[in-house]
């Protein structure tokens, strides 16, 4: 018998799910059978959150988009009021949206450290309990599931990328923290990718005079010869939203391509 991630009928919300990342992983929620609700900063009629629905009702499941900046502390709330009117649960939340605030230490500015605290740190700790009634509201038996979406920068980093490895090495304690105090009836893991083909990406390398010869450069760091894909991250919240992934709770899993596993 073929090993299959079921989440029919389950219902998902993924922040930042219209464009990269958290439009990968919507798009792989909705495979598995999962309702897919979702919240930006594009208005509903942008071409991003249009593709979004489309995807999502591709595969029969109902989709639900809601607008908003979660750079602003009531927003979390607003978000699952709706999620609560129109869905009345919650099975599993993807906390993903986030921005690059690269700096350096000595550059930053108070501002930035707000900016980047604000959306990177403190606005998954906010989106993931506004959403715990919603998720012990659930019909399901499983318990519901939170995946924060980190970096590896968290793990390992480089100059110039603070504060953003900061944020991201604080989401590490907030995944540890959420599991051990809401579980039993709540799991909670985190994800650190590392170099995932986006756009943000594409606009990374274009920032080098010679953009082909630094992604040939980049792909050929990692061990596995190329960079991610949001399909693979995409699976990976899939699984861990499932009863496969029932035993992972507390844990952020790096997702790199084993580029730090090896000394640069």
């Amino acid at each position: 018998m073929p090993l299959t991630i079921d989440l029919e009928n389950k219902k998902a919300f993924v922040s930042g799910c219209a464009r990269g990342i958290g439009a990968g992983i919507a798009r792989a929620l909705a495979q598995a059978g999962c309702d897919v609700a979702g919240c930006g900063m594009a208005a509903a009629d942008h071409e991003n959150v249009r593709n979004f629905i489309r995807e999502i009702e591709r595969h029969g499941r109902q989709a639900l988009y809601v607008q908003g900046d979660l750079s602003q502390p009531e927003t979390p709330a607003k978000l699952m009021q709706v999620v609560q009117a129109q869905w009345g649960g919650l099975d599993v939340l993807i906390s993903n949206a986030g921005r690059n605030v690269f700096k350096g230490a000595e550059l930053c500015s108070e501002d930035d450290w707000s900016e980047c605290m604000n959306l990177d740190l403190a606005s998954h700790w906010r989106l993931s309990k506004e959403a715990l009634p919603l998720l012990r509201n659930s019909k399901s038996d499983e318990p519901g599931s939170i995946v924060i979406i980190g970096s590896n920068h968290a793990h390992n980093t480089i100059p110039g990328c603070f504060p953003y490895n900061v944020a991201k090495a604080g989401l590490l304690g907030l995944v540890q923290s959420l599991a051990i105090e809401w579980g039993p009836d709540i799991r909670c893991a985190g994800i650190a990718p590392g170099f995932i083909d986006t756009p943000g990406n594409d606009a990374w390398f274009d920032t080098f005079p010679d953009s082909a010869a630094e992604r040939k450069r980049t792909e050929d760091s990692h061990p596995v010869g190329r960079i991610g894909s949001v399909e693979e991250i995409g699976a990976l919240c899939a699984f861990l939203a499932s009863p496969h992934g029932g035993f992972i709770s507390g844990t952020t899993l790096l997702v790199d391509g084993g580029r730090s596993a090896l000394m640069q």
